[in-house]
């Protein structure tokens, strides 16, 4: 693995996975709180590492290959623990389409990776936005304490079901940007 400053900061986001878990299920008051500052912090080094990559020209294919990992197993980790802490329909249902989409989109990138087709598959703004949505909903209902006076968890849950929403139109927005090669495939096999 390249040593780069973006590469560290995911690499970061890999070792905070479990960081964030076993610090949730502490028996201390404030272990919830520390969970989701641990998620914020990240969070950020998400939005960082692509930055720093492209600002400090210190891409890497492996780093292109880590990033999405670690944000797919860092979310996917804090969703089971939410839904395991509030087994609610709604948490549940918001679990299952963030994850499922992250499921269907990577397996939609490998696949026109194949066909030599990626570019239908670029990130887009939809995408951008779910994320932020995502990390800020996951990490104020991690931290579930009301803070200066604001109702925290419930805000989390608001900008999870707006995550939610987003999480479905980024991927009709990849399904419909592929549509064409995907039919062309089907058509040809």
């Amino acid at each position: 693995m390249p040593i780069t400053i973006p590469n560290l900061l995911t690499m970061f986001r890999i070792v905070a996975i479990p960081l964030v878990v076993v610090i949730y299920y502490l028996p201390f008051s404030w272990a919830s709180q520390a969970s989701g500052l641990v998620f914020g912090l990240a969070a950020i080094t998400d939005m960082l590492d692509g930055y720093l990559a492209r600002s400090l020209n210190q891409t890497t294919r492996f780093g292109a290959f880590l990033d999405p990992v670690a944000d797919k197993l860092i979310v996917a980790t804090a969703l089971v623990v939410l839904v395991q802490s509030d087994p609610s329909i709604l948490m549940m249902v918001i679990a299952a389409v963030i994850i499922g989409r992250e499921i269907t989109i990577s397996a939609l990138r490998e696949w026109m990776s194949e066909l030599g087709a990626s570019v239908y598959v670029k990130v887009s703004i939809f995408g951008k936005w779910k994320t932020a949505f995502q990390m800020f909903g996951i990490g104020f209902r991690l931290y579930h304490e009301p803070s200066f006076g604001l109702p925290v968890y419930e805000t989390g849950m608001f900008l999870l079901i707006i995550a939610s929403i987003l999480t479905i139109w980024s991927m009709a927005d990849y399904l419909k940007s592929a549509w064409s090669v995907i039919q062309k495939d089907i058509d040809d096999n």
